[in-house]
């Protein structure tokens, strides 16, 4: 590739990296919020790359008696790598929802011997982890009749009478989703990535404290909210985004 062309897609790869990690929060959208420090000292150093490429075209190498006249075509495939730079600048790809969630991996969920006792709070505020884990593995069955209140978006499934409850848990970036997902009755599902805060109780299908329990919901309320800040944990939510 020639150099004016190296120039100007180090240059552009800075500029689209430190738009989507310092300037604004779309790097969240692909990656964890402990990572953002590294993508702004990646594009402070590709652009720092694309100055010195420039700088050094001033300076021929010895011996070149065509110093900077390069005759060699730019392959076609080169161009391609513009692409990526110029999305980050100018459309970035949205955030992973019910799309990759209907094809990322399920998160197995961890077994669990013990269980503390639950709070006597009505709703009980829960992650989609902990109502499965409770639904499948304890013992004691406490969370009988218990109403629930869970956060997560809408993933539809077309042509059944339930919709899921969905969310997705990255370790490092993107390309790690896993989903989880609480099947709710009962209530219509609203549009595909409408973040919703549900409240019901257990929909009882299998044995309740074995792997049998289907990790259901029998709605009573939904609610729309804002997508939290912690979107790609299975936590309680916790703020908006800016």
């Amino acid at each position: 590739m020639r150099r004016p062309l190296q120039v100007t897609l180090l240059v552009l790869s800075g500029l689209g990296l430190l738009h989507a990690s310092l300037f604004t929060d779309l790097c969240l959208r692909y990656v964890k919020p402990s990572m953002r420090p590294m993508l702004v000292v990646s594009g402070f150093l590709l652009i720092l790359l694309g100055i010195a490429e420039a700088w050094s075209r001033r300076k021929p190498d010895e011996g070149d008696d065509h110093a900077g006249h390069h005759h060699s075509k730019v392959p076609r495939v080169a161009w391609l790598l513009f692409l990526p730079a110029l999305s980050l600048l100018f459309y970035a790809p949205p955030a992973l929802g019910a799309y990759t969630a209907s094809r990322a991996a399920t998160k197995a969920v961890p077994v669990q011997d013990a269980f503390d006792p639950l709070p006597a709070t009505s709703p009980l505020p829960i992650t989609l982890t902990d109502f499965t884990t409770r639904v499948q593995q304890d013992r004691k069955r406490a969370i009988k009749g218990r109403t629930v209140q869970m956060t997560g978006f809408v993933t539809p499934d077309k042509g059944t009478e339930y919709w899921d409850l969905t969310r997705i848990m990255i370790s490092c970036c993107a390309a790690d989703a896993q989903s989880i997902k609480v099947r709710v009755y009962g209530i219509p599902a609203l549009s595909a990535n409408t973040w919703v805060t549900i409240t019901g109780t257990w929909h009882a299908s299998g044995t309740l404290g074995t792997r049998s329990a289907a990790a259901a919901l029998d709605g009573v309320t939904v609610q729309k909210v804002a997508k939290p800040v912690n979107a790609y944990q299975d936590a309680l939510p916790f703020g908006t985004p800016r």
